[in-house]
């Protein structure tokens, strides 16, 4: 039963060579009679086996597939986890939606989602409102005039990770080194937290909260959604600690008070003029730890396989980086304008989020009837394009004016595009860099499976042989 629930997510948004789905929930029967066609499947359970099942194989996208060419390329029903939906696919769907956020969709979350991830005292409001919406002072912080600072950071750090745990090796699993390289960045960068028994500490207890985020949410001893909410409970008790320690130094104008995203939550005010609680804070820093986790790292994870597959595209990826890391010297540490430059990087990125999306999307529920593509979606309905030669590796599909609009959209659209996808960026080419710069490898397993449970995760961590280029410069 876990599978079903943690497969579930997947359904949501495809930023792949199928047209990216929305799925909007509802929670009462419409009178109107012309509801989108398909079928709401058993009792209780609707399709959720079906569909799980063509996760766990790892071809999520034939559960979509099949019922666009059954029952209509625009829009279909369906039903999983308890609820009704409609399946919006297409770039016209996109901009639809993207245009009417607030309006006709808000953003929902599963209501066990919330209890993992919210503080109690947190939890009550973000029942009766969503409230993972980001703050204010948020997309300002990741602005590129504030990211350009953490650019050398982000450099540093991923030198010294490949050096500590990749170098001394000739085999590593891409996978799980890419995840504690991010969760350790994250801390670094949003609460200044640098000490690497301290990050373990947190990043033990952070796995098993992922782990249950979206299992069955059944709260006793054992389950995996016991041991999660156990893990979050931890986790909050030791970021108050932090939080707390922070607001006293700012109160007392300390000098040595770090200048990052924690200093910034204290300080900001929300909507109301109000400054949040450290309830409400330390909720939102692990929201952002949980939105970083495992997107970056998948990113950077199944980059690294296309480019073993396509030696072509390793070579242009390699030329370009190697221009940049003598333009910086062997003792310089990456700048914004050298982030700028990754331009051929970037598009094998983008290319990489086109056939193996990190994040699926997020649910929406509608808040009024409304019609699309001549099918009434109901109050309450939750929700979640097409290329030429959809299935081929190319990131030529990115140069020049790119694909058309609302056709790939990794960081979604709208009021809620996500305010972190300068961060992302960033920390994926800083990333590559290091990587780039120093190794050639080949993959252990040619025929190594992925599954979804819910993000793409590669059977075996994807492991790789590495072979050291000899280059003076790094």
């Amino acid at each position: 039963m876990d599978l079903f629930f943690s497969s579930l997510l997947h359904l949501i948004l495809f930023s792949v060579s199928l047209p990216i789905l929305f799925l909007i929930i509802y929670s009462r029967k419409s009178s109107n009679p012309k509801l989108p066609p398909g079928t709401l499947g058993w009792p209780v359970i609707g399709e959720t086996m079906e569909f799980a099942l063509a996760c766990q194989r790892g071809n999520p996208t034939k559960f979509v597939r099949d019922r666009m060419n059954k029952y209509s390329p625009q829009v279909f029903k369906t039903s999983l986890l308890e609820a009704n939906m409609a399946v919006i696919c297409g770039a016209s769907g996109n901009k639809f939606l993207f245009s009417n956020e607030d309006k006709l969709v808000v953003s929902w979350w599963q209501c066990s989602m919330k209890k993992i991830l919210c503080f109690p005292s947190v939890l009550n409001e973000t029942l009766a409102r969503d409230n993972f919406k980001p703050p204010t002072f948020l997309p300002q912080f990741l602005k590129p005039e504030a990211l350009q600072h953490y650019i050398a950071v982000m450099d540093s750090m991923a030198g010294d990770h490949i050096e500590i745990y990749w170098s001394p090796h000739g085999e590593v699993k891409v996978f799980p080194m890419a995840k504690k390289y991010s969760f350790a960045l994250a801390l670094q960068l949003f609460m200044s937290i640098a000490d690497p028994r301290y990050v373990e500490m947190i990043y033990h207890p952070f796995k098993i909260l992922t782990q249950g985020f979206l299992s069955v949410p059944i709260d006793i001893p054992g389950t995996a959604f016991n041991r999660a909410l156990k893990a979050s409970k931890f986790i909050h008790g030791e970021f108050l600690k932090i939080i707390r320690k922070r607001k006293m130094e700012l109160e007392e104008k300390k000098e040595s008070a770090p200048r990052d995203l924690l200093s910034h939550m204290l300080s900001a005010l929300d909507e109301n003029g109000d400054v949040k609680s450290e309830m409400e804070i330390s909720t939102q820093v692990i929201c952002l730890l949980f939105a970083t986790h495992h997107t970056t790292s998948s990113v950077i994870t199944f980059i690294l396989k296309y480019l073993a597959e396509f030696p072509d595209v390793y070579s242009k990826v390699l030329k370009e980086q190697m221009e940049i890391a003598k333009s910086k010297g062997p003792e310089g540490f990456l700048k914004w304008d050298d982030i700028q430059k990754m331009k051929y990087t970037w598009n094998v990125a983008n290319e990489t989020m086109r056939l193996i999306p990190p994040v699926q999307g997020t649910f929406r529920e509608a808040i009024t009837d409304f019609t699309y593509a001549g099918f009434t979606i109901p109050k309450g309905w939750k929700r979640s394009q097409v290329f030429p030669n959809p299935d081929k590796f190319d990131p030529s599909r990115f140069e020049g004016k790119g694909p058309q609009p609302f056709t790939f959209m990794p960081f979604g659209g709208g009021p809620r595009m996500c305010p972190g996808r300068e961060y992302a960026r960033a920390q994926v080419l800083a990333f590559i860099h290091n990587v780039v710069t120093r190794f050639k490898w080949e993959k252990v397993d040619p025929s190594e499976k992925v599954a979804y449970n819910p993000s793409p995760i590669p059977s075996k961590g994807f492991p790789i042989h590495l072979r050291p280029l000899e280059n003076e410069f790094i």
